[in-house]
């Protein structure tokens, strides 16, 4: 289920659009162009259907594929005369690659996801398309998109990494720096797709360190968007087509997520799939979901992504991506700096046998929602490190625990080593305020 918090603000996010009608487009050259259609108008609606819709079984950012696909299958494969599933191949350790396929339009469209094993917004997010797709035949969206559209959507193209929950897949490689040697198995199962249907639009679904801050600002950043350029300073069609849509897809959006919108940088690189699956001819739309730590679960960005996909592909049906203004992309923000996770200041670390050192500091952490194998990253004086999150502990004391300081040549702090240990009022350990279990911190004070 949504958590409260998440759903008052997708509840606040409704009542922030703006009303109206989505106005009538047309691509035809004979005809005087209409005006963009105010695609925020629509994102209400589609906010409630995702909450309609959404899928209870995938309300964490963690899941095994297999669980996965016990929730879409039956989905999708109680309409089999709609949906087509089928395998094509194997992850490194055997896990089935599939696709799905909708609609019987004449314009190929390509989304894949989780080629990242620790990226899954988009994945939960797909489930909940699917859901209302299959649910809504004949609602009007869904029939102009099914008319329209040859649609082919790769859930979870790295099924091994999202198992562990990490980026690489199972032999260490990450996919999406394999789509010019294509050594991997899950990245030429993408290329004989995207080969296989010739996609002229294609979404590239992830998830991004939230650490980002928005542009020179303090914000973080809760989407990114992107559309990759076909090489080095080269532009195409396909990529012109694509910024179009990158600007309706952010015009969506500004009532979920308001101002948080970014733009991805925006350097070729010859080893990435979107860069060069626009090379190939594929005008391709990047969506980063980023995130903060309001939202551990990352509902909200859940819903981001059913509105994103939903708008884009109602868009392409229609033509009316060709009325966009692209400078709402080109205008976006881009990402900029990072910061850290956790900052203890204020407080002072004690070593066995040795007296107390006034010190800060900062524990990174491997999954920063989750707050999960967190390690120390730095220590001194860090009163101007920017982090997630600061916690002044003046007066009180680290005591990190045998896990921490078991070396070969003795007890020691070493820089990435598991932030394990105790904060107390006193440099004995005996009255603790925080304990910080396996790079977890217990938010629980201990009086």
């Amino acid at each position: 289920m949504m958590q409260p918090g998440v759903s008052i603000l997708l509840r606040r996010a409704r009542s922030m659009a703006i009303l109206g009608l989505l106005l009538a487009a047309t691509a035809c050259a004979s005809v005087e162009l209409e005006p963009a259609p105010d695609y925020a108008a629509s994102t209400p609606d589609l906010v409630d259907l995702q909450e309609t819709y959404l899928q209870a079984g995938l309300g964490e950012t963690r899941f095994q594929p297999e669980d996965y696909w016990h929730l879409l299958l039956p989905i999708v494969e109680s309409q089999a005369e709609r949906f087509r599933v089928s395998s094509i191949g194997e992850s490194v350790e055997g896990r089935p690659l599939r696709r799905i396929d909708f609609g019987s339009g004449s314009i190929p469209v390509l989304l894949w996801s989780q080629m990242h094993g620790n990226e899954s917004t988009a994945s939960r997010a797909l489930v909940d398309v699917f859901a209302y797709l299959a649910d809504r035949p004949e609602d009007p969206r869904v029939r102009s998109i099914e008319r329209e559209l040859a649609v082919t959507v790769v859930p979870i193209l790295n099924p091994d990494g999202a198992a562990r929950f990490v980026r690489h897949n199972a032999v260490g490689i990450d996919i999406n720096r394999d789509a010019r040697m294509l050594a991997t198995p899950e990245g030429r199962a993408l290329k004989a797709v995207r080969d296989d249907t010739k996609a002229l639009w294609g979404f590239n679904l992830h998830d991004q360190n939230i650490r980002t801050r928005l542009g020179s600002g303090d914000r973080g950043v809760k989407i990114s968007l992107l559309a990759p350029p076909p090489g080095a300073g080269i532009t195409s069609e396909p990529n012109q087509n694509a910024k179009l849509l990158a600007s309706v897809i952010a015009d969506s959006l500004r009532p979920l997520v308001g101002s948080d919108i970014a733009r991805y940088s925006e350097s070729f690189n010859p080893r990435a799939f979107g860069d060069l699956i626009t090379m190939w001819g594929t005008g391709v739309v990047l969506i980063e979901s980023g995130g903060g730590l309001d939202d551990p679960s990352k509902e909200l960005l859940r819903a981001a992504n059913f509105v994103a996909i939903l708008t884009s592909l109602e868009s392409i049906a229609t033509g009316s991506w060709a009325l966009a203004d692209r400078s709402i992309y080109e205008g976006l923000p881009p990402n900029g700096r990072g910061i850290g996770d956790l900052v203890f200041i204020g407080g002072s670390i004690v070593l066995p046998g040795s007296a107390p050192v006034r010190a800060d500091f900062a524990v990174r952490f491997e999954d920063p929602l989750a707050r999960l194998d967190g390690t120390i990253s730095e220590v001194g004086d860090l009163a101007e490190v920017e982090a997630l999150e600061v916690i002044d502990i003046t007066g009180l004391f680290y005591l990190p625990d045998a896990v921490a300081l078991s070396h070969e040549h003795g007890p020691y702090l070493r820089i990435g080593d598991a932030a394990s240990g105790v904060i107390a009022r006193d440099p004995e350990g005996r009255q603790v305020v925080w304990r910080l279990e396996e790079g977890r911190r217990n938010l629980v004070e201990r009086r």
